[in-house]
C-alpha cells in the first residue's frame, strides 16, 4: 500500500485542478481512503510539488521491423551509451534507442503507457517480441489496414459484415488494439510507381477510393464498438499544399456519431499542414485545420512536433519516403509487406536555419496552441518528429510565449512571414498541458483506467519537483521545463521504479489488444482470407500471434 500525502493534484478528467490532497494505492489501484490501513502505508511527503498520472503517449513508433532498420541505418546512433548501472541493461541511442532504453527514458520523464502507432499484421509476431523487450510502461499496436488487398476486395463489394469480420479476425490475429490507416490507396499505387493524389482517385487495380476506404474503415470500426476510433495518417503527407487534403478527410467524420468518443483520429497532423504550391511558397495551414477540428465534436489531432536534432522518418507511407530520399538525397530503404502495406525509412536532422524545417516546427506548436485542448494530444510522431524526451521541451514551449519568442530568435526568419506563430498570444495552462498529455490521449485510445487519478484508476503516477501554486510558468519556462525532463518520482501500478531520476526497479507492464470476435461471423471472410494466402510467402497457420506468447497480455473483450 501506498500514500502520497499533501501533493498539488492535477486530475483533468475529474475536474481537479491544483487542489493539495492524497492519493492512497492498493493492489496496483488507486483507492479511496477507507479501503488501506495507513500504519500499513509506505509514505511519500509530496509537499509543494505537482502530482499527475503518468504519461501516455498515444503515438510513437517504438518497436518492429521500421525502427530496427532505422537502427541498422544509423549505427551512429548506436554509439550512444546513456545508462549502464547494477541490474539494469545496457540503455543505447541518441534518438533511435534500443528496447531497454525506451522504457527507462519514458520512466525517468514520468510516462508510463506507450502506443506503437503502426504495424503491418503479418509483422506483428516481430513487433510483440520487441514490445516485451520494453519495460517499465504499458503499450499496444496498432495494424495497419489502408492498403491491405482484402481490405479493397471488402469494401469492392460493399459487403461490410465481410469489412468488419476481416478488421476482428486481423486484430485478434495480430494482438493488435485498433484500425490504423496510413495514406490509404497511396502505398498501394506506389507498388505501380505513383501515388494517389486526392480522396478520388482510384487505387490501381481495385475499385475503389482514398474517400471510399476512411469512410467503410470508420463504419466497420463504429460497427464494431472497438475503444479506439480510426486512426489515420492522411493522403499526400509531407507535400506543400496538402492541408486541403487533411481539411477534406477530417470533413469524412461527419457522417458518423459516437456519444463516447471521437469516430476519427487524424496524427502528425503537422506533417500534413502545409500550405502553397511547391517549397518555394511553402507555409501554414494549421489555423485553417485548427478552426475546422475546433467546430467538429467526433475529430481528434495530435500535433507530430519536431524538435530541432537528430530524427529518422519511418512510416508506412513508402511512397512519402522515396519522395524525401529524393528531396535529401539521404540514405533509403523501402519494402513492400506481402499484400498488407509498404514503408519507408530516411535518416534525417532537423535544422533551425532550414527554412522548411523552421516552418515545420513552428506548424506544430501551432496546432498545439490554437486547436483545443480537449482535441489535441501531444506528441513528436516519435521519431519523425524527434524524441519523446523533449516532450517537457513541448510543454514549456505551449506555456510560454516568451519562450517562444526566445526559440523564434534562433530559427530561419522565414517562418515570420509563412507561419502565425509570432503572432499567436496564447499560452496553455498548466491543466490543458496536463490533459494534453494524459487524460485526453488516455481518452481518445479509450484507456478507461489510464490518464487519471480517480478511484479504480491504474496507480501510474508522476510526481514532479515544481510547486505549481507558486510558479509563472510564463517566465518560468527554463523551471518548467527542467521538472518535467526528470521526475522525482514515477510510480507503475502502485510500485515505485524511479526517485530523482534514478531507476529504482525494472518491471514489466502490459501489452494490451482488444478482441472483437463476438460482434461478427468470422466465417463470411475466412475463404477470402484462405484464397489470399496463395499470395502470402508464409502459410496462414503460421500467420498471426499467441495470447501466451505475450509476456504480459491484457485483452479487451467487445461484447
Amino acid at each position: 500500500m501506498l500514500w502520497i500525502k499533501n501533493g498539488i493534484v492535477v486530475d483533468p478528467k475529474n475536474k481537479i485542478n491544483l487542489e493539495k490532497m492524497d492519493i492512497f494505492v492498493k493492489n496496483g489501484k488507486i483507492v479511496p481512503e477507507s479501503e488501506i490501513k495507513k500504519g500499513d502505508c509506505k509514505v511519500i511527503d509530496a509537499s509543494g510539488k505537482l502530482v499527475v498520472a503518468g504519461g501516455v503517449d498515444m503515438h510513437a513508433h517504438i518497436a518492429g521491423g521500421k525502427i530496427n532498420t532505422g537502427r541498422t541505418m544509423r549505427p551512429e546512433e548506436m554509439r550512444v551509451v546513456r545508462n549502464i548501472a547494477g541490474k539494469f541493461r545496457a540503455s543505447v541511442g541518441r534518438v533511435l534507442l534500443t528496447a531497454p532504453a525506451i522504457g527507462y527514458e519514458y520512466a525517468k520523464m514520468g510516462y508510463t503507457t506507450s502506443f506503437e502507432a503502426a504495424t503491418p499484421p503479418v509483422s506483428s509476431l516481430h513487433t510483440h517480441e520487441e514490445l516485451d523487450s520494453i519495460p517499465m510502461i504499458d503499450k499496444a499496436a496498432l495494424p495497419v489496414f489502408g492498403n491491405w488487398h482484402l481490405v479493397f476486395k471488402c469494401i469492392e463489394e460493399k459487403n461490410i459484415e465481410k469489412l468488419k469480420a476481416l478488421v476482428a479476425w486481423a486484430i485478434e490475429r495480430s494482438k493488435g488494439f485498433g484500425v490504423k490507416v496510413v495514406n490509404p490507396g497511396g502505398v498501394e499505387a506506389w507498388m505501380y510507381g505513383g501515388n494517389v493524389k486526392n480522396l478520388d482517385d482510384q487505387v490501381p487495380g481495385f475499385g475503389v477510393t482514398p474517400r471510399e476506404i476512411i469512410t467503410w474503415l470508420i463504419r466497420a470500426n463504429e460497427e464494431l464498438g472497438l475503444p479506439h476510433s480510426v486512426h489515420l495518417h492522411c493522403n499526400n503527407l509531407g507535400v506543400p499544399g496538402n492541408y486541403q487534403t487533411t481539411i477534406e478527410s477530417i470533413k469524412l467524420a461527419k457522417g458518423f456519431k459516437n456519444e463516447k468518443r471521437q469516430v476519427l483520429h487524424v496524427t502528425h497532423v503537422q506533417f500534413n499542414a502545409y500550405s502553397g504550391s511547391s517549397w518555394r511558397d511553402f507555409g501554414s495551414g494549421a489555423a485553417e485545420i485548427a478552426k475546422l477540428v475546433n467546430s467538429m465534436d467526433n475529430v481528434t489531432i495530435d500535433m507530430g512536433q519536431p524538435i530541432f536534432g537528430h530524427a529518422t522518418a519511418m512510416t508506412g507511407d513508402a511512397p512519402f519516403q522515396f519522395t524525401l530520399h529524393k528531396l535529401l538525397g539521404a540514405r533509403w530503404s523501402n519494402k513492400d509487406t506481402e499484400v498488407e502495406t509498404g514503408a519507408g525509412i530516411v535518416p534525417i536532422g532537423y535544422l533551425p536555419n532550414n527554412p522548411v524545417h523552421a516552418v515545420q516546427w513552428a506548424i506544430g506548436l501551432e496546432l498545439g496552441l490554437l486547436t483545443e485542448s480537449d482535441k489535441v494530444a501531444l506528441t513528436t510522431d516519435y521519431p519523425n518528429g524527434g524524441p519523446f524526451t523533449e516532450y517537457p521541451y513541448i510543454m514549456a514551449m505551449l506555456m510560454s510565449k516568451k519562450m517562444r519568442e526566445g526559440e523564434l530568435k534562433k530559427v530561419h526568419q522565414y517562418v515570420q512571414k509563412a507561419t502565425n506563430l509570432p503572432s499567436i498570444d496564447v499560452e496553455k495552462t498548466l491543466y490543458e498541458v496536463i490533459h494534453m498529455t494524459r487524460s485526453l490521449p488516455a481518452r481518445i485510445l479509450g484507456l478507461e483506467n489510464k490518464g487519471h487519478l480517480g478511484i479504480g484508476a491504474d496507480a501510474d503516477i508522476a510526481i514532479y519537483n515544481l510547486n505549481p501554486l507558486e510558479t509563472d510558468f510564463s517566465n518560468g519556462f527554463e523551471k518548467v521545463y527542467k521538472a518535467f525532463k526528470v521526475a522525482e518520482f514515477t510510480i507503475k501500478g502502485g510500485e515505485v521504479i524511479v526517485r530523482n531520476g534514478e531507476l529504482l526497479k525494472e518491471v514489466y507492464g502490459r501489452t494490451f489488444w482488444v478482441d472483437a470476435r463476438k460482434k461478427v461471423d468470422l466465417e463470411v471472410v475466412m475463404q477470402d482470407v484462405k484464397n489470399y494466402f496463395q499470395y502470402y510467402s508464409l502459410q496462414l497457420s503460421n500467420y498471426g500471434v499467441e495470447e501466451r506468447w505475450l509476456k504480459k497480455p491484457e485483452r479487451l473483450e467487445v461484447v
